[in-house]
C-alpha cells in the first residue's frame, strides 16, 4: 500500500470521530434545556399561593405563623392567637377558620369553605357567649357575600328568624319568623318592590299578604 493511501484512511477516521462527538454533544444540550424548563415551571406554580388574614377588620394584615397547614392569627400583636385557620387538603388555602375575638378562650365564630372554591360560604357564630351556635350566615350563591342569616334567638337549637337577600344588592329582601317553634314560618316580611324597605307581611291570619309600608318607607 502506498503512503498516499494510508494518509487518506487516517483522515477519514479522524473525520468520522469528530462528527460523532458533535452529535453526542448536541443531544446533551437538548436534554439539559428540557430539564431546566420543567424545573422552572414547577417552581412558578408552587410560589403563586399567598394567603393573608384581617379578622379584626382594621384594614391591615394580621400577624400569622403557619406550621403543617395550621395558621395561628394574632390580630393585636400580643403573641396570643385570636384565630386559627386550617388547610386540610394542602392547597395553600385555608378550609376553615375559628375566631376568639375577645380572647376568653371560647370560639365565637367558625367559618368554613364547604365547597373548596377558596371562598368562605358558612359562618357559625355564638353571639351570646354561651358556647352554642345561635347564628349561621351563609353565601348560598358563591359570590363571596353573605346572603342568608339564620338566628336562634330563644336557644332551642332551631332557627326562628331567617333574613335573606335574594338579589345580591346587600339589602334584606325577606325576613321569615317562626314565633311558635314549630319549624314553619308563621310571619314573613318582604320587600315586594325592591326599594330597600320591607313593605308586605304574610301571616297565618293574612296568608295572601298585606301592605303596611309607611309614607317614609319605615316599617315598625
Amino acid at each position: 500500500m502506498s503512503e498516499y493511501e494510508e494518509a487518506s484512511v487516517e483522515e477519514d477516521v479522524t473525520t468520522d470521530e469528530y462528527a460523532t462527538e458533535e452529535e453526542t454533544y448536541t443531544e446533551d444540550v437538548t436534554a439539559e434545556d428540557y430539564t431546566a424548563e420543567d424545573e422552572t415551571y414547577d417552581d412558578t406554580s408552587v410560589s403563586t399561593v399567598t394567603e393573608t388574614f384581617d379578622i379584626d377588620g382594621d384594614g391591615y394584615a394580621d400577624d400569622t405563623i403557619t406550621v403543617d397547614g395550621v395558621t395561628m392569627i394574632d390580630t393585636d400583636g400580643d403573641g396570643v392567637a385570636e384565630g386559627v385557620a386550617t388547610d386540610y387538603d394542602g392547597d395553600g388555602i385555608s378550609d376553615d377558620l375559628m375566631v376568639d375575638a375577645d380572647g376568653d378562650g371560647n370560639v365565637e365564630s367558625y367559618a368554613s369553605d364547604s365547597d373548596g372554591d377558596g371562598l368562605i360560604d358558612t359562618i357559625e357564630s355564638d353571639t351570646d357567649g354561651d358556647g352554642y351556635t345561635d347564628q349561621v350566615s351563609m353565601d348560598t350563591n358563591a359570590d363571596g357575600y353573605v346572603d342568608s342569616v339564620a338566628t336562634d334567638s330563644n336557644a332551642d337549637g332551631y332557627a326562628d328568624t331567617v333574613a335573606t337577600d335574594y338579589n345580591n344588592d346587600g339589602l334584606v329582601d325577606e325576613i321569615s319568623v317562626d314565633s311558635n317553634a314549630d319549624g314553619t314560618a308563621d310571619t314573613v316580611l318582604s320587600d315586594s318592590d325592591e326599594d330597600g324597605f320591607l313593605d308586605t307581611v304574610y301571616t297565618e291570619a293574612t296568608p295572601e299578604g298585606d301592605s303596611f309600608q309607611s309614607q317614609t318607607g319605615q316599617v315598625i
